[in-house]
């Protein structure tokens, strides 16, 4: 039993590295669109993944018999699903892309790994729950890396652009809302019909501001394979792996692993776009990415404070 136990601990770890490194070559595939193509914009990118991937996942839910139509029989529960549309899958998405097409995938990336640090602020500030040391130790060690992200160093002047400061800030905040508006429907209506609803919500509201079927754009076939590499490989297949881990293992493990999404992007970003970065990014990427794991090891210790307090109250 200790044999098969550990058979699937290794099964659940492998299935969510390979989300989370799938999900880091995604960003690099939109990096090579918006330089193979400048007449890309993020939010067209943006409303064809949306759209595409919860159609999929939606229809997927439907064939694995998961009433995904279930989630809109109450006001509350469709207030919620729109809610994590709108509010969390738009700036983890729309304006991550919009940090990778102004700057490159590794920075967006990382400054998006700061999102679990905003959960922090939000329980301290609205839930009254006061950090522990190694929380406090990991938001001082993220402020630094940082820190030397964005100066280099040089604390009179900024190394790179503010307009990434903030599309990425954007996709740090909509990490945090992303993980904690959908938390209450979840485990009533799975990961595949509320995530399928909030993809298709937030794309259809995109299309309000920029149609996506007005947009004139002349794409080759290399064009397309980036597209549907970004829609199956970089949205759907590390989604359901994703999910399908945490049958396996506890979700602070996963949260753990997504440590390999910076990591990938990084890489990748290195091998097949040139991309340089300097010994300020990589020193500030390894301490964000270590500040997050140590917040991670902490996270549910978090929540359960959060339980309790609610429950005594």
């Amino acid at each position: 039993m200790a044999v098969l136990t550990q058979q699937h601990h290794l099964r659940g770890v492998i299935l969510a590295s390979i989300a989370c490194i799938l999900w880091g070559i995604s960003g690099v595939a939109a990096s090579t669109l918006f330089i193979s193509n400048p007449h890309l914009t993020a939010i067209w990118l943006t409303e064809v993944r949306m759209i595409s991937a919860g159609l999929i996942l939606l229809i997927w839910g439907q064939l694995a018999g998961k009433h995904p139509l279930a989630i809109w029989k109450q006001p509350r529960t469709a207030w919620q699903v729109v809610s994590y549309g709108l509010l969390g899958l738009i700036p983890v998405q729309w304006c991550y892309f919009e940090a990778v097409r102004v700057g490159n995938a590794p920075i967006a990336t990382i400054i998006q790994f700061l999102g679990p640090f905003i959960i922090t602020f939000y329980f301290l500030f609205f839930k009254h729950v006061i950090p522990k040391r190694i929380e406090v130790v990991g938001m001082v060690m993220a402020f630094v890396g940082t820190l030397l992200i964005v100066t280099h160093g040089h604390l009179n002047s900024l190394a790179i652009s503010p307009v990434i400061l903030f599309w990425g800030g954007l996709s740090a905040i909509g990490v945090a809302t992303n993980t904690l508006i959908p938390r209450s429907i979840l485990p009533k209506f799975g990961a595949l019909s509320v995530t399928g609803w909030g993809l298709l919500v937030a794309g259809l509201f995109l299309t309000l501001f920029q149609p996506m079927w007005r947009v004139h754009l002349t794409v080759n076939a290399f064009q397309i394979a980036l597209l549907m590499v970004i829609i199956i490989f970089g949205t759907v297949v590390p989604f359901l792996m994703f999910a399908h881990s945490l049958s396996y293992i506890l979700p602070t493990t996963a949260s753990l692993l997504d440590a390999f999404e910076p990591l990938a992007a990084t890489i990748f970003s290195v091998l097949f776009l040139n991309v340089q970065l300097t010994s300020f990014d990589l020193t500030g990427g390894l301490l964000i990415i270590l500040a997050v794991m140590a917040l991670s090891l902490n996270m549910h210790k978090i929540l359960l404070r959060f339980h309790r307090r609610r429950t005594d109250s």
